[in-house]
């Protein structure tokens, strides 16, 4: 059925506002957005008179489904820490569609997210885009999102070097991580060299010795190749530019997570084009390396030119986005960075600009209506659609499908 989201304050991200207007919705994708447009016959309407519509927001770095709820033992499934090296781990396989937080998550006007491993190895394997609807991996996953999970900094080299074993510093992280891509890059040399003797092979000639297949290998590959993007976690400004180092040395395409002192580097990382998820914004300062946290950052990273998306690191309290984005406007963030940086930026980090984080005709109807401005504490999200399909209404009694 038709869906037409009408007399609401609607937030283009791309385009502009747009007062008293109306979202045209069919077949789960947006057909039209502006003021004036006819209502087809037989469509549901949802009135937002007073209301503000926005895309559904998206968290560019969580990990929901993975580190599962309740945060116990049994569904502490997001770190294979027996190895600093585990590329060959994928997300999906710990995700789980059943996670109680799913819903909360929903009606907090999330409709996607990055989900994923943490930060315990040095390498620690892919996480996937997905939208937080359907029952199984295979609704929720968005095909060809996954990217590659790395570390630097305390986590690994605590993990590690509490277990006697390298990494057990800094400067061990690194040469783990160069280590294992060099290794990837070995790999891909004698696939290439086989390759070429297939190709130059003639009748009766002996059959091209290909090498023997290596998983850790095969997922890096996918790096090097920038098929999937290299997600480092790095806080402090040395590992952030460690990282950055490492990516130009092995031409990866870079995301940094969390980006804790970025506002020290933020002209290195906007002039090499380095976008950074950035967040979570109510960390206490836990580790040496949030020393230096501040509020501020997210704006300072904006203003400079880099493209961010603000995250939350989080599994429920993924529902705690917009107010995260209220706390980096509070502290210097221009408003519309703020909003970009939960719709657009995040989809474009993700690979996802083209389908997801503006209202535009064409793009995937993942829509959040609010009941005032997103980013205020005491906003409500009142109605939440994705593709097309409304998962959660307020006013209409509808709440998020329990998965339970």
């Amino acid at each position: 059925m038709p869906v037409a989201i009408v007399n609401g304050k609607i937030l283009t991200i791309t385009r502009g506002t747009v007062e008293a207007g109306t979202v045209l919705i069919d077949k789960g994708k947006i057909t039209a957005v502006d003021r004036d447009l006819a209502v087809p016959d037989g469509a549901r309407v949802i009135d937002a008179t007073g209301r503000w519509v926005t895309p559904g927001l998206i968290d560019a770095h969580c990990h929901i489904c993975v580190f599962g709820e309740p945060w116990v033992w049994a569904h502490d499934d997001g770190n294979e820490m027996t190895n600093p090296l585990t590329p060959q781990v994928r997300g999906i396989d710990s995700l789980n569609p059943d996670d109680p937080s799913v819903p909360d998550v929903v009606a907090a006007g999330v409709t996607t997210v990055f989900t994923g491993p943490g930060s315990g190895n040095v390498i620690g394997g892919t996480g996937v885009a997905i939208k937080l609807r359907g029952r199984t991996v295979e609704e929720m996953v968005i095909p060809g999102t996954e990217a590659m999970k790395m570390a630097l900094g305390e986590n690994p080299k605590k993990v590690f070097g509490d277990q006697k074993k390298m990494p057990s510093t800094r400067m061990g992280n690194a040469a783990v991580l160069r280590e294992a891509l060099v290794s990837a890059a070995n790999y891909l040399e004698k696939f290439s060299q086989a390759e070429e003797e297939a190709e130059e092979k003639k009748e009766g000639s002996r059959r091209p010795k290909y090498p023997e297949r290596d998983l850790r290998w095969e997922a890096l590959a996918r790096v090097l190749r920038r098929e999937m993007k290299a997600r480092i976690h790095a806080h402090r400004a040395d590992d952030i530019m460690t990282a950055v180092r490492i990516a130009e040395e092995f031409g990866l395409d870079l995301v940094i997570e969390h980006a804790t002192e970025g506002y020290r580097v933020a002209e290195q990382l906007a002039a090499r084009g380095v976008p950074c998820t950035v967040g979570p914004l109510h960390m206490a300062r836990f580790k040496m390396e949030l020393e230096k946290f501040t509020l501020e950052n997210p704006g300072i990273l904006a203003r400079a030119g880099v493209k961010v998306a603000i995250q939350v690191d989080e599994s429920s309290n993924t529902r705690w986005l917009p107010v995260h984005c209220g706390m980096a406007v509070r502290h210097g963030m221009p408003e519309e960075d703020a909003f970009r940086a939960v719709t657009i930026n995040a989809a474009e980090i993700l690979g996802l600009g083209h389908r997801l984080g503006s209202l535009e005709a064409g793009k995937d109807a993942d829509i959040a209506i609010w009941d005032g401005h997103p980013f205020a504490t005491y906003t409500r999200c009142r109605t939440v659609i994705v593709d097309g399909e409304v998962l959660f209404d307020s006013d209409a009694g509808i709440r998020p499908r329990d998965p339970r």
